[in-house]
């Protein structure tokens, strides 16, 4: 028995069959429906031309069809491409093109988008429909349902561990590109995360995980994951889904499509929710005010079956963490540092032992390495790059140059260079410092500045732009442009922001917009961005 998620969820089905494996408000799937339905999808998938090392895009909400439609490319073994929802026409048609997509699964509520690129992408072979009230959008597609219904579920088959995963990551590597990883590398990796949270310790060998998870179970130790994140990103499929489903986890999604805290906390007490999956700070403060909200009101959640918090992905302060533990004192605070390409370093608060803000226990195989590729001395104070050593993906899918810089060996061992800056603490700890480059992280969503600044560039009147991330309570960071216009131009901040809006996901377009009379750079025209920064926090600031 092959380390690969499909071969592992089918023998958690096989023991689990009875449970449920997935919860969507009123749907419930148990294990034996999700291996049924999935492998529908995958025999769907296989009947449509595609075959192993095909990608299919999934372009979808939270829901129980994206972890069905997940299983099922595994089963065939396909490869399942994480699709931004918010991604509006260029960016989708841009995304299924380098990702050389073969099928994909959206829903209907999204068809309008997927309808204006369809003609552009000939290499998709089948068009999927999950509708959510706006069916029929999307000339040729065929509903989700009907694929399920009129297809026998695809007999189970051996797996090779060096199939490929492939997550889509729109952060240090500029425009999106798919993070890869051998599925016998993340498999085992992701094994060695879940299993101690169900109180076991992780198996050498796949074929005796069947019988672990059967045991946890009885004895009480089930996983129900609530993933507050969405499952287009990292944070949410690998930490809210994929790790705990290898323990036979209940995966619970939420059906608001934006962060709405009551029915986070409802969701939570409802289903008798072990684990919260969020994104730092601004997923945190909001659930905080509504559980405050909610026991002044004499109408308190119960919150008593909660064992686990866990975030990634971008700042959770340690004055969050200890206003969440004294309203939830019983929880462990799971902060994990890491990127698509790789983890480094994990943070663990419970009440009584609070840990500092960015401050990082290393993760196996992490260091910090000089531009020289001298490893940093703990307590020295020297600032490095921070690696990477334990799963390190095979590469960018098609980008050699880029996956040479990011993944290199450095006295014999493959590490993973994401671009984080940090120092090495006396006692070995990670110091967290940010990002090397000018990525904005605003509320779990990395922004590359320049694919903005040429949006705002497109405004009639704009000359010229630079786009920083600014401080902000709620998100962490928000896009803030800073921009020059004509002479005579008469452009205001809403025009701005609409424009991009209108080219770009609306959470890449700027919340504030600061003009200059000229945009700082350097004499040989290379952007200023520190002075550009100091400029939109002054205007800001005065404002």
């Amino acid at each position: 028995m092959e380390f690969h998620f499909a071969t592992v969820w089918e023998s958690v089905a096989d023991v689990l069959a009875d449970d449920d494996a997935l919860v969507h408000g009123s749907s419930r799937v148990t294990w034996r429906q999700y291996d049924d339905r999935a492998s529908r999808m995958a025999a769907a998938f296989s009947a449509a031309g595609l075959r192993p090392d095909s990608k299919l895009g999934l372009y979808l909400f939270n829901g129980n069809e994206y972890l069905e439609s997940h299983f099922g490319a595994f089963k065939m073994r396909a490869v399942p491409v994480n699709v931004n929802y918010r991604y509006v026409d260029e960016e989708l048609r841009y995304l299924l093109d380098n990702a050389d997509a073969e099928a994909l699964v959206y829903h209907s509520s999204l068809g309008d988008r997927v309808a204006r690129v369809k003609d552009r992408l000939p290499g998709v072979k089948l068009w999927v429909e999950v509708d959510d009230g706006s069916p029929g959008q999307v000339p040729g597609s065929v509903p989700y349902e009907t694929l399920i219904a009129e297809h026998d579920p695809m007999p189970r088959i051996a797996r090779e561990e060096s199939d490929i995963y492939m997550l889509y990551t729109g952060g240090t590597t500029g425009m999106p590109k798919g993070v890869m990883y051998q599925m016998g590398d993340i498999t085992r990796a992701f094994v060695s995360i879940g299993f101690p949270i169900i109180g076991r310790q992780p198996p050498a060998e796949a074929a005796d995980i069947p019988a672990i998870v059967s045991d946890a179970v009885a004895a009480g130790s089930r996983i129900i994951s609530l993933t507050g994140a969405p499952l287009m990103h990292g944070t949410g499929v690998w930490l809210g889904a994929m790790v705990p489903q290898l323990g036979g986890a209940t995966v619970v999604t939420l059906q608001g499509r934006s962060l709405d805290p009551d029915e986070v906390l409802t969701t939570l007490q409802r289903e008798r929710c072990t684990n919260l999956t969020i994104v730092g700070d601004a997923f945190a403060k909001p659930i905080i005010r509504a559980i405050d909200t909610a026991a002044a009101a004499g109408k308190p959640y119960d919150l008593s079956a909660m064992k686990m918090i866990i975030s990634s992905g971008v700042m959770w302060t340690s004055e969050v963490k200890e206003q969440l533990l004294e309203r939830i004192e019983q929880v462990w605070l799971v902060d994990a540092m890491g990127s698509s390409e790789g983890s480094m370093g994990t943070s663990i608060s419970m009440k009584g032992m609070p840990a500092a803000t960015a401050r990082f226990s290393p993760s196996e195989g992490a260091k910090v390495f000089t531009d020289d590729d001298r490893e940093v001395t703990p307590g020295s104070g020297e600032i490095g790059m921070l690696a990477s050593g334990g799963m390190v993906p095979v590469g960018y899918f098609k980008d050699p140059e880029k996956s040479a810089r990011t993944f290199r060996t450095i006295n014999g061992k493959r590490y993973s260079f994401p671009g984080d800056m940090a120092m090495v603490g006396e006692d070995g700890s990670i110091v967290l410092l940010g990002r090397g480059s000018q990525v904005i992280n605003s509320g779990g969503e990395k922004i590359f500045p320049e694919e903005v600044e040429e949006a705002v560039k497109r405004v009639d009147g704009v000359i010229d732009c630079l786009v920083v991330g600014t401080d902000d309570d709620r998100f962490g960071q928000v896009v803030t442009a800073v921009a020059s216009l004509t002479p005579g131009a008469q452009v205001t901040a809403d025009d701005v922001i609409a424009s991009v809006k209108g080219e770009l996901a609306h959470y890449k377009a700027p919340k504030h917009v600061v003009f200059v009379a000229e945009v700082p750079r350097a004499p040989n025209g290379k952007a200023d961005y520190k002075t550009a920064f100091n400029l939109a926090v002054g205007s800001l600031t005065a404002d």
